[in-house]
């Protein structure tokens, strides 16, 4: 799902459709043609898509031979995935290597807060719900406050609920589907002290992921392309040992090569670790980096 630019630098997204449906050479056309014109390619995919279209992906890459395309799909909501990528779009106008570009997902999504409103948790598989929630479930009129990411949280909703979020300012985006919005507008949204909120369609797969279409999907985040750039250009970069390519992180996301392992008690000791604790000046306070691996 391509959401509407966040500002006029934001790039135009490419939406390969019916991907797995489509005759092999068809895909393989496209993906050629996207690699030929802008040199390499983020394809950022859902968790929730059916299986043969990451198989698809995995093939035309595989046919390719080319180690310019990046495989992305991260642990996020529909929503959240929607909004990744357009974040992705907005650095796409920075200089930023392909390699840093394509790493810059793993640190985003751990800035990300994607979260629902449902009408019913019997079905849902994405978050941890204990027994005494699906029983609720059956009560007419029953509601339920969820987080799926970065931690899992789940509330029945009442007087006294509430979610943690962000500890920092954000957006909020809200994709209303056959639930009402007000809990998440005028109770989360103040709660979150969130900066602004904008509405959307919500996104096709959100009933499927989260196992009902009586829902309302939210994400918290960054909109500022200046935050996203520092966020990103704070993290220090290394070169792969494999492709070549310049990364943050820990492993590339073009060939998916990890840093070879060193004696820590060597010269070199620690020098391909992941990210340790850094002062995220983009934030204004301390965080501790986590590592960013697939």
């Amino acid at each position: 799902m391509a959401l509407p630019p966040q500002d006029e630098r934001t790039l135009p997204a490419v939406v390969l459709q019916d991907l797995d449906r489509r005759p092999l050479e068809h895909a393989l056309g496209e993906l050629q043609s996207l690699v030929d014109q802008y040199g390499h390619v983020i394809v950022v995919c859902s968790q929730a898509v059916p299986a043969s279209v990451e198989r698809r992906l995995h093939t035309v890459r595989g046919l390719l031979e080319t180690d310019r395309i990046a495989l992305f799909r991260p642990p996020l909501p529909p929503l959240g995935i929607a909004v990744l990528a357009r974040q992705l779009r907005q650095l796409a106008s920075c200089d930023l290597s392909p390699g840093v570009l394509a790493s810059a997902g793993r640190l985003l999504t751990h800035y990300i807060h994607a979260g629902a409103l449902l009408g019913s948790v019997t079905r849902l598989d994405r978050v941890p719900v204990d027994l005494k929630a699906h029983a609720r479930s059956w009560v007419p009129g029953s509601q339920f406050g969820v987080v799926a990411h970065p931690a899992p949280q789940l509330v029945k909703i009442g007087p006294e609920a509430g979610l943690h979020g962000p500890e920092f300012g954000t957006w909020l985006l809200v994709a209303r589907g056959q639930l009402p919005s007000d809990w998440v507008t005028g109770t989360l949204a103040p709660s979150w002290h969130v900066q602004g909120l904008r509405e959307m369609a919500l996104p096709a797969e959100s009933a499927d992921w989260w196992g009902t279409g009586r829902l309302t999907e939210f994400c918290a985040y960054l909109p500022d392309l200046s935050v996203l750039y520092q966020l990103v250009t704070s993290v220090r970069q290394s070169t792969c040992h494999w492709c070549g390519i310049d990364v943050i992180g820990d492993r590339c996301v073009f060939c998916s090569a990890t840093p070879p392992v060193y004696d820590e008690g060597g010269r070199d000791g620690g020098r391909d670790r992941a990210l340790g604790h850094r002062r995220d000046a983009a934030l204004g306070r301390r965080r501790e980096r986590r590592a960013l691996t697939g």
